[in-house]
């Protein structure tokens, strides 16, 4: 790892969600057996869905947390 940090673009924040949201779906679909969703979800999968999907009516971190601040 260097020392400064690489310059993200729009497009690699969307591929890094894209597949935040593929995993997430592939988990729930691995734990609940329904690949439509339809169960509850984890806190786990709560929170990773909070984090990659953003929701301005939402505060951010959850209640809890000490993520950093979007920003």
């Amino acid at each position: 790892m260097g020392l400064f940090k690489r310059s993200e673009s729009k497009k690699d924040d969307d591929n890094r969600t894209y597949r935040l949201l593929d995993g997430l779906d592939a988990a729930v679909a691995a734990r609940t057996g329904d690949p439509s969703g339809g169960a509850d979800l984890t806190p786990f999968e709560e929170t990773v869905l909070f984090g990659v999907g953003y929701d301005p009516a939402q505060s951010y971190p959850p209640a809890g947390h000490s993520y950093p601040n979007r920003g």
